[in-house]
């Protein structure tokens, strides 16, 4: 974690998705997500953040938090992490707690973080706050487009609360490091009704 590093400014800004391009190579560049679990949809993103910079910083977001969005603790998150990034050297895990409060994280994830070359989300709220700091990149830019899959932590979340169609969505290591570890049944005992309601809710 670096600490007393100068701010970008000035020409920081969100790049226009047709200017990116996953070929571009990046000194450093930052993600946070909340990787809960890792699932099909990371891998590539993950793959792509260590193969497109010398270093990347990856966040684990709502590392404080643990709930039904939040389902696996900062040590199981971080153990699903490096299994996805294996072969992989080139990246450092931050945990990013959540504040409750977008300006204050801001300045915090600038602390956290330093110097950017480009800072990855799919979140716009997260984009809005950086973007004064950070060129802003999405991250299914970084990833060829044939190797990009549909799959959200919602879905896994989801099917998980179900039974065992989550095995689908996740890569084969993350689901033997949960079935292992019975995560999937804890899951299920602690938020498995209150996500499937939430489902139906949505619906």
């Amino acid at each position: 974690i670096i600490r007393g590093y100068q701010r970008f400014s000035g020409n920081s800004r969100v790049m226009p998705e047709q200017e990116q391009k996953s070929t571009t190579h990046f000194e450093r560049v930052g993600m946070v997500a909340r990787w809960r679990p890792v699932h099909a949809g990371h891998l590539p993103v993950l793959q792509a953040l260590c193969q497109c910079a010398t270093h990347a910083l990856i966040g684990i977001g709502s590392s404080n938090r643990y709930n039904f969005r939040n389902p696996f603790t900062l040590d199981e998150t971080t153990d699903m992490l490096r299994l996805a990034l294996a072969g992989y050297e080139n990246y450092t895990l931050i945990p990013v707690p959540d504040l409750d409060d977008g300006p204050r994280w801001r300045l915090m994830l600038l602390d956290l973080f330093g110097p950017l070359d480009c800072f990855v989300t799919a979140n716009p709220y997260v984009a809005s706050l950086m973007a004064a700091d950070y060129t802003v990149v999405r991250p299914v830019t970084l990833v060829p487009e044939d190797e990009r899959i549909a799959v959200d932590g919602s879905m896994v979340r989801a099917e998980m609360a179900r039974g065992d169609g989550w095995k689908a969505l996740v890569p084969p290591e993350i689901a033997d490091y949960i079935t292992a570890r019975q995560l999937d049944e804890r899951f299920r005992r602690e938020f498995g009704l209150q996500t499937l309601a939430l489902g139906t809710i949505i619906q």
